[in-house]
């Protein structure tokens, strides 16, 4: 039996399935920072980035069996994973009615020492200058929804209350922005 390379996210996931902890010390390593510096742009809290990122990785370790190739890529997943957690800390803040301080136009995100390869890190560096530029490019109402999506967690109907926009222009603009989005980041392969 031929063994996979060990960069092939897909095989450590199936090892990690076999809680194999290298494997999950692996990918750690290689999506930990990215994910903390997209939980720290919308919570705003090294204490909270921190905790997502712990989060993503526990339950990664619960549920990597699930994991469907043909669904998509595996940094794919992670990212939904951490949305999904940064979403949950975001109601759970404004449940208790501590309202995140920070603005979607925060200054640079700020990343902790996380220790990665100089290989991943620039890599991390790329991706988040490809995604930075592209947001930039879009008209701005479409990144202002896009950002209050993502970065703040808000529903299209929050949003749309926030803004005074009807609903209907805000799913507009999510979807556009969204497609140009897809289009500029089309050739991005890891």
């Amino acid at each position: 039996m031929a063994t996979q390379p060990v960069f092939d996210e897909s095989f450590i996931l199936a090892r990690i399935a076999q809680q194999d902890e290298t494997a999950l010390a692996q990918l750690y390593d290689r999506y930990a920072r990215v994910l903390y510096s997209i939980a720290f742009k919308s919570l705003g809290s090294v204490e909270e980035s921190e905790e997502v990122v712990l989060d993503v990785f526990s339950q990664v370790w619960r549920i990597a069996k699930r994991y469907d190739t043909q669904k998509g890529r595996v940094d794919t997943w992670l990212f939904m994973l951490a949305r999904s957690r940064i979403l949950d800390r975001l109601r759970a803040i404004q449940r208790s009615a501590k309202l995140p301080t920070t603005s979607t136009d925060a200054v640079e995100i700020q990343i902790a020492g996380f220790s990665v390869d100089p290989i991943e890190d620039a890599l991390i560096s790329e991706r988040q200058t490809q995604v930075l530029s592209a947001l930039k490019t879009l008209p701005p109402e479409q990144r202002l929804v896009l950002e209050l999506a993502y970065y703040k967690g808000m529903t299209q109907s929050e949003i749309a209350a926030q803004t005074g926009f009807s609903l209907g222009t805000v799913k507009t603009r999510v979807r556009l922005g969204l497609n140009k989005l897809r289009i500029a980041l089309g050739s991005w392969e890891l």
